[in-house]
């Protein structure tokens, strides 16, 4: 169930008040929990609505169980006095009882991705968890189409299958989801190879389709000014956008490092080297939150 904290919320009324305001709230995963902390300090500094989140090929990747993450972030609330609204939200999950955990280790956010199932079965499982989540109060995120992945950390497909806006309003309808991550160009990781895109047509046709909050998912790497139009599309367009790789790549680098660290390696570094990874960090999310999602200053926007 989710923790009591003035600040928490879900992602309805911070994707909803993002629709309002033609911007984007930022869904920053860490990866690290000791990373947590630049990333709520930003957001605070810049009184920017935020989403911390973490995958579950993240914390088996790193070693983290869902209570520990959230037990660091709400420690992280505390100790930064955070007021700006904020949300967490376990990203691509594919087993039921690991969302179960999360949310009763304090997450008010879940997302169950059952996208390489047929489209039948991906309804089934998606109401199932709607129905746990929100008699708990915490808000769902599906996902329809497969994303295609760079680095195997938030989900492990590696095939794309774009978003087909006729089942998005049926998969809406029938399930109840509260936001919905949409395949439509985009991947996870960085690009290397392939340009990032974004099929502005097929967002159209979904949002047509549909009133649901809608989630970019694969934003490291993405031009600001894609992420713009995808945001400013007419009826409210993408208000979540998910932004992961950059983060670790930057922590990373500023150590001087090009492998991951699991995460209680990187809490037990010394104390002059995670103060640089988490300026390292800190960079990127306020020029994320300034210069791709236009979020500072909005955070009194949110309904409380």
């Amino acid at each position: 169930m989710p923790v009591e904290h003035p600040a928490l919320c879900n992602l309805n009324p911070l994707l909803a008040a993002a629709e309002r305001g033609g911007y984007a709230v930022g869904a920053f995963s860490p990866r690290y929990t000791a990373m947590i902390q630049p990333v709520l300090q930003v957001g605070q500094a810049l009184n920017s609505p935020l989403i911390v989140q973490i995958s579950q090929r993240e914390l088996t990747r790193s070693q983290i169980t869902p209570a520990r993450f959230a037990s660091v972030f709400y420690a992280e609330m505390q100790a930064g006095q955070i007021t700006v609204p904020v949300a967490l939200h376990l990203d691509h999950t594919r087993e039921v009882s690991i969302i179960e955990e999360a949310i009763a280790a304090g997450f008010t956010s879940v997302m169950i991705d059952a996208s390489d199932r047929p489209f039948a079965e991906n309804i089934a499982i998606t109401r199932q968890v709607v129905a746990y989540a929100h008699r708990r109060g915490v808000s769902v995120e599906a996902e329809l189409g497969r994303i295609t992945t760079t680095d195997y950390m938030e989900t492990e497909d590696d095939a794309e299958m774009f978003t087909d806006p006729e089942e998005a309003g049926e998969f809406v309808a029938a399930t109840g989801v509260d936001a919905l991550a949409v395949s439509v160009g985009t991947a996870h990781g960085v690009y290397v190879v392939r340009q990032p895109r974004i099929d502005y047509d097929r967002l159209r046709a979904i949002r047509a389709r549909t009133t649901v909050h809608l989630v970019l998912h694969g934003g490291s790497g993405v031009p600001a000014a894609m992420v713009e139009q995808a945001i400013s599309l007419p009826g409210g367009g993408v208000s979540k956008v998910n932004i992961a790789t950059e983060l670790e790549l930057a922590a990373l680098g500023a150590l001087g490092r090009s492998h991951y660290l699991l995460d209680e390696e990187m809490t037990a570094l010394p104390a002059e080297a995670l103060l640089a990874a988490r300026h390292g960090v800190s960079r990127v999310v306020q020029d994320k939150i300034q210069n791709f999602l236009h979020s500072n200053g909005k955070a009194g926007e949110v309904a409380r």
